[in-house]
């Protein structure tokens, strides 16, 4: 018997707790999901609309090899995979089935899940580090893109089916809560004071070349053991990956844009990691620079996670720069009472005593 809506959002919740590290998270996400699809291996991707899918924001793994992680972003930057998330993006139902004896169309879904069933570089990918098939869903609603869905049968194993799809679709408002929850859930300002901006260097091929002081203070910071129990790998992974989605942005400015946006509740506070060409077309160097996001860097991800409004945001923007509620109400055009209203329904998402710890976590 599949679980309840309320039964899921309730196991993810709790799978999603502040105390576990990352591969316990991934560990109990992956049995959550289990009882409505089947899998060997997940991998669960959040980000913001407003910083697009990429590499994502932060990200959640259980028995997905870093080598076939490595595998299929390199497919993805020669563009041997047809069933990338810009491309799930434009379906009606954002979901993809890929590999070895996967389901080629389902009709059910209008115009279909991704057909991968054709695509042989994807194929043999996925066989080379044991995976028969993969299941994609891109997590979305009326804002955007919250983050991708990716399970993992095993070769010899059944394959994804339409009605496997049918259930993966079904899990993602549960999965769009349990995202928002780990989030907002963390401290609200900074375990640890902004350092400068740091550069890292890499090469065309996707080795660093170089490591300022400044970026290797960040690094010894974010991946401090106790407080940042990510695996070792997925930072060299993230360079590289980073290092492709970069020069397939110089390529392709209508791809997403290579910028990581973490929250607090994986570094220990807000952090924009992004990458920039050092060459026009992209197929030079490439540096990779790493900050603080505070203000104007933040505004968009932070209002986006906590479901501040528009209005709000505004009032927000204004109260960042130093304006007072009088003069934030003279600009915005309302009235004092409504400027203290939209506050306060900022203070009460967010979980700010007041003015003073909402601008500590947006300063940094």
């Amino acid at each position: 018997m599949i679980p309840s809506q309320d039964r899921l959002t309730r196991d993810l919740y709790a799978a999603m707790g502040q105390g576990a590290n990352p591969d316990e998270l991934g560990e109990a996400i992956s049995r959550a999901i289990a009882k409505w699809v089947s899998h060997d291996a997940l991998r669960l991707v959040g980000t913001s609309p407003s910083t697009g899918l990429g590499l994502g924001s932060f990200s959640f793994w259980h028995r997905y090899e870093p080598a076939l992680i490595r595998a299929l972003a390199m497919s993805r930057y020669l563009d041997g995979d047809p069933c990338r998330p810009a491309a799930l993006a434009r379906l009606p139902v954002p979901v993809g089935l890929v590999g070895t004896g996967s389901i080629a169309s389902c009709k059910q879904h209008g115009d279909g899940p991704c057909d991968l069933h054709g695509d042989r570089l994807t194929r043999e990918v996925l066989l080379a580090h044991g995976a028969g098939c993969e299941l994609r869903l891109l997590l979305r609603d009326s804002h955007g893109v919250w983050g991708l869905l990716g399970l993992i049968r095993s070769e010899g194993g059944r394959p994804f089916s339409p009605e496997d799809a049918d259930r993966a679709v079904r899990l993602a408002p549960a999965l769009l809560a349990a995202l928002r929850r780990y989030v907002t859930v963390a401290p609200l300002t900074p375990s640890f004071p902004a350092l400068p901006a740091g550069l890292i260097v890499i090469g065309p091929d996707h080795a660093i070349r170089a490591v300022t002081p400044q970026a290797r203070a960040w690094l010894a910071q974010m991946w401090t053991p106790g407080r940042c129990d990510l695996p070792g790998w997925l930072a060299d992974t993230s360079m590289e990956c980073l290092s492709l989605d970069t020069r397939t942005y110089a390529r392709d400015p209508d791809s997403w844009r290579p910028r990581i946006c973490a929250p607090a509740a994986i570094f220990g506070r807000w952090t924009m990691i992004e990458g920039q060409p050092l060459s026009p077309d992209g197929d030079g160097d490439v540096a990779i620079v790493i900050q603080a996001a505070t203000g104007p860097l933040l505004l968009p991800s932070f209002c986006e996670w906590y479901g501040i409004t528009p209005r709000e945001r505004c009032v927000v923007e204004c109260l960042y720069d130093g304006a007072a509620p009088k003069q934030i109400a003279r600009h915005l055009g309302l009235s004092v009472h409504t400027v203290n209203d939209h506050l306060k329904a900022v203070f009460r998402k967010t979980g700010a005593s007041g003015r003073d710890e909402l601008m500590a976590a947006l300063t940094g």
